[in-house]
Formats: C-alpha cells, sequence, structure tokens
C-alpha cells in the first residue's frame, strides 16, 4: 500500500514551480526592457551582444517558466 502523500509536500513543489514561473516571466521582461533601453544608444548596443545577448537572456526566461510548469504539473499529478 502506497504511502500518501502530505499536504506540505504537494505544496512546496507547487509554490517552487510557482516561483519558477514568476521569475521566468521577470527575465523575460527585464530582457525586453534592457533591449529597449539600449535601442536608443546602437553603437553601445552591438558592443554588448545586441540581439543575441537578448535572444540568451529570454531563453534562460522560457527554461524557467518550462521547468516552472513542470514542477507545478507534477505537483499536480502526483497529489493524486
Amino acid at each position: 500500500m502506497p504511502r500518501p502523500i502530505s499536504a506540505g509536500t504537494f505544496s512546496s513543489g507547487l509554490l517552487l514551480g510557482v516561483f519558477a514561473i514568476l521569475l521566468g516571466v521577470g527575465a523575460i521582461a527585464a530582457a525586453l526592457r534592457r533591449r529597449r533601453g539600449k535601442a536608443r544608444y546602437p553603437e553601445t548596443y552591438a558592443a554588448t551582444g545586441g540581439i543575441l545577448y537578448t535572444i540568451v537572456q529570454m531563453g534562460c526566461g522560457v527554461v524557467l517558466l518550462i521547468g516552472g510548469a513542470g514542477l507545478v504539473s507534477l505537483a499536480v499529478i502526483f497529489k493524486r
């Protein structure tokens, strides 16, 4: 007979997933905000990595979003 999962186990995975999703959204927003700010100075923007820097920063945000969604779904699946 399997052991029942406690509410603490469920909530910790769920909260960690939600936190990762919020961090991912924040990272994407920061990347877009930073790109808009640097677009005023094209030479500086190009010297600091240009669009490639923004793509990498947004990619990290997407990884956090996917990881957070995975944690939330695992918490919900194992709750049952």
